[in-house]
Order: C-alpha cells, then sequence, then structure tokens
C-alpha cells in the first residue's frame, strides 16, 4: 500500500476506535475511494503513560512504542499518528527514533486556539485530562506559548474527571455524560469567559458521542488533529 499513514493506539482501545470512526465520518466520500490509507497499531498492553509518569518505578510505556514505531516505519507511512495525549510527554524521544514525521497532537491542538477558533490572547484555557498530562506540563507549557491563561481544574473536580476517564470509559466502557455535563458545567461557573481544552481521548470519546448535545465552549485535541490530517492529506 503507498501514501498511507500509522494510527499508533491502543492507549485505550475504544479511544482509538473513537478516532478512527471520527476520522471516517469526516472524511469526504461518496465511494471507498474517497476514504484514507491507514494502518491501526492497537497495542492494548502497553503500560498506562499515567502511572509511568508520576513514577518511575512503575512499568515504562517507552519500549513498546518505540518498539512499534521501528516495526510499522518499516512499512513506510507518510507519518505517524499518536492517539494518546499523555503519551505526547515522550514525543521528543520517540520522534528521534524515526525521520518519518510523527504528528504532535498537543501542538495541532493549542496552535488551533488562535488560527481557527480566534480566541482572545490572555483568555484562560481550562485544561481536562489525566494526571499524567498535568503534572508533564505539555498543555501548559504550550498554551502559555499561545499566550494564553492556562488553568487546571481544583482538585474535586479533578477526581471527577479521573473518574470519568478511568473507572468510566476505561473500565466500564461507560460514557457517563451526566458527570462530563457536570464537570463542564462546574468549570463554566467559575469562569463563564473560560474556554475548555480536552486533552484526553477518552474525553474525545464523550464529545464525539455527544457533541450535538453540548453547548460549551470547546477545543477537542482529537478533533483537531483529525481536522489537520484531512487537511494537508493528499490522497
Amino acid at each position: 500500500m503507498n501514501n498511507f499513514f500509522a494510527i499508533l493506539g491502543g492507549m485505550g482501545t475504544l479511544a482509538t476506535e473513537s478516532f478512527i470512526h471520527s476520522l471516517n465520518k469526516k472524511t469526504p466520500s461518496s465511494k471507498d475511494q474517497d476514504y484514507l490509507n491507514y494502518v491501526v497499531v492497537n497495542h492494548a498492553t502497553i503500560p498506562d503513560r499515567t502511572e509511568f509518569i508520576k513514577d518511575s518505578q512503575a512499568a515504562d510505556p517507552r519500549p513498546y512504542l518505540l518498539k512499534d514505531i521501528q516495526d510499522f516505519a518499516q512499512l513506510k507511512p507518510n507519518f505517524f499518528v499518536l492517539t494518546c495525549n499523555t503519551a505526547h510527554y515522550f514525543f521528543d524521544e520517540l520522534q528521534a527514533s524515526t525521520t518519518i514525521p510523527l504528528l504532535h497532537m498537543p501542538k495541532i491542538a493549542t496552535n488551533s486556539l488562535n488560527t481557527r477558533y480566534h480566541i482572545k490572547k490572555n483568555s484562560t484555557i481550562f485544561f481536562l485530562g489525566t494526571e499524567g498530562s498535568l503534572f508533564s506540563q505539555v498543555y501548559k507549557n504550550l498554551i502559555e506559548s499561545e499566550g494564553y491563561q492556562y488553568r487546571t481544574p481544583a482538585l474535586s473536580v479533578q477526581k471527577k474527571i479521573n473518574h470519568l476517564i478511568y473507572e468510566d470509559v476505561k473500565q466500564k466502557k461507560y460514557l457517563n455524560y451526566p458527570l462530563f455535563y457536570e464537570i463542564l458545567s462546574e468549570l463554566l461557573e467559575i469562569d463563564p469567559q473560560a474556554h475548555m481544552l480536552l486533552g484526553c481521548t477518552e474525553l474525545s470519546c464523550l464529545f464525539e458521542q455527544f457533541t450535538t448535545k453540548l453547548d460549551f465552549p470547546i477545543i477537542d485535541a482529537q478533533n483537531e488533529l483529525i481536522d489537520f490530517i484531512l487537511t494537508h492529506s493528499n490522497q
């Protein structure tokens, strides 16, 4: 197969499925041949990224990711897509392992704050993601470099986000819309002028499923990555 890209997924599997479903749904098509060419690596046994970021003695996901890149680089994809936001903590090391471009979802998402949504500089951006992403500060650095105020949810709200990601979506395969709505509402009550950036693909699963019901100023990183791929694809 020529002119294709490789999706490094499985972190988690439902999030990867959501990415593929959203990508296909948004692809302009009237026949089979209009869809994009890609291969999917659903490597579900990769150790948890947040656990390792918070505790270096935990199982290390990097060897698994590096091996996937090494193996699938032999197929010569145009680029790699990393569907896990938290795993971008390892981005520089992963990109250094290959000459094939690896798309940077957090950069694409934060660039869109100005270029696509034209959010005024110095506006508040609430970041919703895993504790690993909060700890790594990948999004914090990028949001602030774009000229915005980075803000994290209060601990009580972050606990709800953790529950939503790990206990509902990952463990129970449950898209807990009432809790998702509750979290978004609480954040908007704190700062009615703020925007919310979804930086976890489990949250993207909820956004994809319930976007027509939501009336919040949301930027979804996965959605921005998909639009970037569709805009820049030459297939």
